[in-house]
């Protein structure tokens, strides 16, 4: 049994006329200046609002991109700024950094029902490397602490796990209440039969996984460049496929220890092949198990696919986490698109993992049919893997009026 962490909610803050610090996933992606996608944004908004309509002061901390711990200018959140202004529909205030001097004054100009989003984390070293003098600044311009991030919970970063241990604890948003719901209803409680569907590049991004959902899945799933090393572990040949050869003796173990616990391992009978990576490689359909010399795959075959469609059209719960192909490729999409669309229309209870997943489901058009789909994929991947989360340990416990 996997225990619900039961912490406080940001349901039970008194909020009127404090200072608000809410950690938010506001990683999105920019193109010319402006967000191109606003789902994470539009995820934080029941949070948000409750803040701002509750008469508190409200203070948005997020990161953005990989800047290495220094200033850029192309990885600002200025233009998040101005994109959440126009779904929240008042003025969101922003601060030129998210520490010191200009950070404390733009704080002490806010009103009730106001908010500023602060800039991004990433460009101080003493986010990533959990400084203590650093959470201390970010937590001296705050009253209470939320945590709202779900992508980010797996990281023991300053913003996520040394400011509530600064403040002496914090209350979980909506949206981390959601998916922890989520999460670990699939974990405690899913609808039988429990079909888990596995992609991605590497098999050692998914060995815990594997392991954690055994007890609980009848039927893998897998493709994407993982599914390589178990063919390779069951003496099929690969071509140039992506292959980690020094896990090949582990898929070996894990193909054993699904087949003693009875659980049905279902790999790719065929594949999209080309001679390598790139918008103008050739690709063409390669009809049996084995992949040739000097080819390698980059996406699951139709029978492959037909295959897995059985496979999903028989559970009650399915779980998904990583594309079958390089699905960003035109040439090499159809798999992942295929898969996304069948698990879609499955009468079924659906949970998509973040990242790359949830990214599939929204490029096939089906994101509204999923149950749930998550707003971290290193998240989704460590909670349903049974490891804990960093970002959700250093909140307070809930306490129970029963319990008092």
């Amino acid at each position: 049994m996997h225990c619900l962490p039961r912490k406080l909610s940001m349901a039970d803050l008194d909020v009127v006329d404090k200072r608000v610090l809410m950690r938010v996933d506001f990683n999105v992606p920019l193109s010319g200046g402006d967000v191109a996608d606003d789902s994470r944004i539009l995820a934080a908004l029941p949070s948000i609002k409750f803040v701002l309509e509750g008469g508190g002061r409200l203070l948005l901390a997020s990161h953005l991109g990989r800047p290495r711990w220094e200033r850029r200018e192309d990885l600002s959140l200025a233009p998040v700024a101005e994109h959440l202004a126009t779904r929240l529909g008042r003025p969101v205030d922003f601060a030129a950094s998210c520490i010191g001097e200009e950070a404390e004054a733009a704080v002490s100009r806010l009103e009730r029902g106001q908010v500023l989003l602060l800039e991004n984390l990433r460009f101080h070293s003493g986010e990533k490397d959990n400084d203590v003098e650093f959470a201390r600044g970010l937590a001296s311009l705050a009253d209470l602490y939320v945590n709202d991030a779900f992508g980010t919970a797996h990281r023991a970063h300053a913003s996520t796990a040394g400011v509530p241990n600064v403040m002496g604890g914090g209350a979980a948003g909506f949206l981390m209440t959601k998916e922890l719901n989520y999460l670990y209803g699939v974990l405690n409680d899913p609808a039988k039969p429990v079909v888990t569907i596995l992609g991605g590049a590497k098999v050692s991004d998914k060995i815990g996984l594997i392991r954690s959902l055994l007890p609980l899945t009848s039927t893998f799933l897998i493709g994407g460049g993982m599914a390589y090393t178990f063919l390779r572990a069951q003496g099929i040949e690969c071509g140039e496929s992506l292959l980690e050869e020094d896990k090949v003796g582990v898929a070996g173990e894990l193909l054993e220890e699904a087949r003693q616990a009875g659980v049905e391992v279902l790999l790719p009978v065929d594949h999209v092949v080309g001679a390598g990576l790139g918008p103008d490689v050739e690709v063409e359909p390669c009809p049996t198990q084995s992949v040739p010399d000097r080819k390698m795959a980059l996406d699951i075959g139709p029978q492959t696919v037909e295959r897995f469609k059985q496979g999903i059209e028989k559970a009650r719960t399915i779980i998904w986490n990583g594309p079958m192909g390089v699905f960003e490729m035109k040439s090499c999409a159809s798999g992942t698109m295929e898969i996304a669309r069948a698990v879609a229309a499955a009468d079924a209870v659906s949970i998509v993992g973040g990242g790359d997943s949830a990214a599939a489901v929204q490029l096939a058009g089906v994101g509204h049919s999923i149950t749930h789909v998550s707003t971290g994929g290193g998240a989704s991947l460590t909670l349903l893997s049974g490891k804990p989360l960093p970002g959700v340990e250093a909140l307070t416990d809930r306490v129970d009026k029963q319990q008092r």
